[in-house]
């Protein structure tokens, strides 16, 4: 039971710090102006191709994170406060924000051979997923590193459900970004945003003071 909690807790904790950086609905008036005036067919091509890219993208930096952290002689517990102060800023940052105003995006017109060679850079990495969300993945990789291999593997099994989850969200918000940004108005957009902020901001904190705890500890 301690362990199904353990991995429970991981879900909503990975998916509710990676979907404010990734911003699905920031990202999908982005990819529009990419694509242009792609067929919907199309569309849900790249949209599955970009979430499949962006979920391996994901996990690698989670995977080999660590290990490049220890390459340059980096602690844990100091990952978790730097980046946990990060995610704080980073939060902060957007719930005081001034709304930005609205600009349509202009429509262009792209190939669909063209439009494949760009599934990772720009589409997966930076529009998708970009220098924040690498900062967020390895902070949370950090967070559920544990002396203990078996809970520190749980965490982690919570993590990757979480960015499958985030997946879904990319694929869904691409492959119906067109419908999706023309009925949310800005405002609610704007709502979203903040909710997300705040819920990021105290993410951050928590994870600064975890690291802070383990560093006690030592």
């Amino acid at each position: 039971m301690k362990e199904l909690l353990l991995v429970l807790k991981f879900i909503p904790l990975g998916f509710s710090a990676l979907l404010p950086v990734i911003n699905p609905i920031g990202s999908a008036v982005l990819f529009l102006s990419v694509v242009g005036n792609a067929d919907p067919p199309t569309m849900k091509v790249l949209a599955r191709r970009i979430a499949i890219s962006t979920i391996w993208f994901l996990l690698i930096v989670q995977i080999a994170g660590g290990y490049i952290l220890r390459f340059f002689g980096i602690s844990l517990p100091i990952v978790q406060v730097a980046g946990g102060l990060v995610l704080a800023i980073m939060g902060w940052g957007w719930l005081n924000q001034q709304e930005p105003e609205r600009k349509a995006a202009t429509p262009i017109t792209a190939s669909s051979e063209s439009l494949q060679d760009k599934i990772f850079y720009p589409l997966t990495f930076p529009i998708t997923a970009g220098p924040g969300t690498i900062v967020v993945a390895l902070t949370l990789a950090a967070h559920a590193s544990t002396p203990s291999l078996f809970y520190s593997a749980l965490a982690h099994l919570g993590l990757l459900f979480a960015t499958l989850l985030i997946g879904i969200v990319i694929y869904f918000s691409y492959a119906y970004a067109d419908l999706m940004t023309a009925k949310l108005s800005p405002s609610i957009t704007q709502g979203i945003l903040r909710v997300m902020s705040f819920i990021l901001l105290c993410i951050g904190a928590e994870i600064m003071w975890n690291g802070i705890q383990n560093l006690l500890k030592k």
